[in-house]
């Protein structure tokens, strides 16, 4: 008989390195914690993201069209430093193609591309497939917690907020599961990180304008979990996706940026919204995602 581990976590996100960005010392968190099992599902391989290393660029889709392949190793990698063992693509690796996105107002607000590929994971009726692919995976693993985006996808893009979209109808199709979040930045804790990045003048990224990166009000964060232990855990699985992240860690504090160059820094706290469910009474901020989860 194959015994069940006491706490099941799943995590949801669109693209390769989603789960390093958002969620990464969180499933490192409790990929160490004993009796827990800690599930990743990755809808799509990430084709349409912008390539950093000048020598890898001809991946790109205007090129030879082969990130996705090489993504898949990247995350393979991050996974590996982050101690995940259960990492599955929705539908299978390439079901769906990342949809791609379109810049839309300030900021990093992004949109919904005018012409999507055929196999776009944000097309809508590729829906109740990826729901039906979701619930599979569900039925399978049995989570108590599941973790992926809010409504507006953190900043817009078609891919996450599909990505929330699924999950919350496919959660609402499988019984056991206790509670649901979607990541978050608070306005407070991005405003300290950034505070503390103009110390280090050898900064290689440019600081973002007010309001460029997106974050919530602090009343919103439901959760905080305190990731410092997993710190050199987080950063290897940033410089493995090095098709889309560069980490500047060479002293403290550590600052990373994505293809456009803007500077965000390495919080230690990540921090989550919970959407549905409930935790223990009388808490301000929960500091486990299975607070008032009954094994």
């Amino acid at each position: 008989m194959v015994s069940v581990p006491l706490h099941r976590l799943l995590l949801v996100h669109a693209h390769p390195d989603d789960e390093t960005l958002t969620t990464g010392g969180t499933i490192a968190r409790y990929a160490a914690a004993p009796d827990t099992a800690v599930t990743l599902v990755t809808c799509t391989l990430g084709e349409q993201g912008e390539v950093i290393p000048p020598t890898l660029a001809l991946l790109g889709p205007d090129h030879a069209d082969q990130l996705g392949g090489h993504r898949i190793g990247e995350l393979a990698d991050a996974c590996a430093a982050l101690g995940l063992r259960d990492h599955r693509f929705l539908g299978g690796a390439g079901r769906w193609r990342d949809s791609g996105m379109v810049l839309a107002g300030h900021g990093v607000r992004a949109g919904l591309p005018d012409v999507l590929h055929p196999r776009a994971f944000a097309a809508p009726a590729a829906f109740d497939e990826q729901v039906d692919a979701l619930v599979a995976v569900l039925d399978e693993v049995r989570p108590q917690v599941v973790l992926s985006y809010g409504a507006d996808g953190g900043y817009g893009h078609p891919d996450h907020i599909r990505a929330h979209d699924i999950t919350a109808a496919a959660t609402a199709r499988v019984p056991g599961v206790r509670k649901r979040y979607a990541t978050a930045v608070s306005c407070s804790a991005l405003a300290t990180g950034l505070a503390a990045l103009p110390t280090d003048p050898g900064l290689p990224f440019r600081l973002p304008g007010p309001d460029e990166l997106p974050s919530v009000p602090d009343a919103l964060i439901t959760t905080r979990i305190d990731v410092r232990a997993h710190r050199c855990a987080r950063i290897a699985a940033m410089q493995a996706h090095r098709t889309q992240i560069s980490v500047h860690a060479s002293g403290a504090p550590i600052a990373y940026a994505m293809s456009n160059g803007v500077a965000q820094p390495l919080l230690d706290i990540e921090e989550f919204v919970l959407v549905e469910g409930s935790s223990e009474p009388d808490e301000q901020a929960e500091t486990d995602l299975f607070a008032g989860v009954d094994p």
